[in-house]
Formats: C-alpha cells, structure tokens, sequence
C-alpha cells in the first residue's frame, strides 16, 4: 500500500511539474517582445498607456522561470544535496518576485477589467505574493530555516496559482462563459485561496524540525 501511495505521489508531482514546464515554455514564448503577439493582441488599449507591456514583461517571463525554480527549491532533495545551487536559485526566485513579478503582477491587475471582484482578489495575491516572499528572505537572513521553509511554501502556493488558475478555466470554458464578471471572479479567488490553504494544513502537519543545522537556503 505505502509503495502504491508513494507511486502516485510522485507521479502526481511529475504531472504537476510537466504542467509547469509547459506554462513555463508558454510564457517564454513572449520573449520575442512582440507587443502584437498571441494574448498581446486582445491587450492593444492597455498597451498604449505605457504601463501594461513592461508589467506584462516582467510578470510573464520573470514568473515562467520562477515557476520551474520552485519545484527544485521545495524539493527535499534540493536543500540536502544542493546547498550551493538552492541558495543560488533562491535568490534568483525571491529576486524574480520582488522586483518584476509580483510588482508585474499588480499593475497587470489593473487593466483586467473584469470587474472589482476579480481586481480585489488579482491585487490582493500580488501583495500577499510580495509580502510571503520578502518574509521569507527576511527569515533566512536571520538563520530561522523552519520560518523560512514555511514562508516559501506560502509564496510558492500563490506562483502556483498560474498553474491553479489555467487548469480551472479549461476546465469551465466548455461549460460556463467565462467572459461574465461573476464567472471569472470565482475563478480568480479559487486559483490561490485554496492553494493557501493546502500549504497550511501541510505545515500544521509537518513535524517541526527546527535544529541547530546550518542554513541551506538563500
């Protein structure tokens, strides 16, 4: 039994991880900094306010990247075996969300127009997305590993809701017009909330392991 829970475990985490790197390879797509390609194309009267296509830039391809960083720096294995490359992907992935992703993000939120619902829950995951990660970076600056830990799968709970938030409107676009308000704002909260929550019962469960071992993060 333990052997067939353990398969499906890390078959679901594969799964998970190829959905990643299928966003991830999406989003870089972008890189060819064409203000007229793919999703672009629908954004054209926020792109002439000059604000969305920088914010789009450093959300979309900062957060692709982020988004594979995550499963590596998450991954037990990571931090036992990779002390080096984990504290150097750390700072590549708090970096990423402080300075282009989540301010991105944010101002993105802006132009959505899909009403104040979707507005209030998009804002409200970019400064709950900055905060969690600066709280981290903070923790591992002062040598606390378990807040640390605890506070990156906060963050990463809310990089995932690229993911979360993809799956639920494949899902519902063949059954519900996604173009109403109410519709996507529903959406739009069950991409992180959820996921927040997840991340929680998994630390409440999670034995404490503080110790007195040196700091394998950032």
């Amino acid at each position: 039994m333990e052997r067939i829970i353990r398969l499906a475990r890390n078959t679901g985490f594969m799964l998970v991880v190829m959905l990643g790197i299928a966003l991830a390879i999406n989003a870089l797509s972008y890189s060819n900094f064409d203000p007229h390609y793919s999703f672009l194309k629908l954004k054209q009267q926020a792109i002439a306010t000059g604000w969305y296509l920088p914010a789009y830039y450093s959300h979309v391809l900062i957060g692709g990247i982020i988004l594979v960083i995550g499963f590596f720096q998450l991954h037990p294995a990571s931090i036992r075996r990779f002390t080096k490359l984990h504290r150097f992907l750390g700072y590549i992935y708090v970096m990423g969300i402080l300075f282009f992703a989540a301010p991105g993000g944010i101002v993105m939120s802006l132009f959505v127009n899909r009403g104040p619902w979707v507005l209030a829950s998009f804002l409200l995951q970019g400064c709950l997305w900055f905060m969690f990660t600066a709280l981290a970076f903070d923790r591992i600056r002062k040598k606390q590993i378990e807040a640390h830990r605890a506070w990156m799968w906060r963050s990463y709970a809310l990089t995932f809701a690229a993911i979360t938030l993809r799956v639920y409107i494949f899902i519902t676009s063949y059954k519900y017009n996604l173009s109403e308000p109410e519709a996507y704002a529903i959406l739009a909260w069950l991409s992180w909330l959820p996921n927040l929550f997840v991340a929680e019962i998994f630390l409440r469960k999670r034995p404490d392991q503080a110790t007195n071992r040196p700091a394998a993060g950032l």
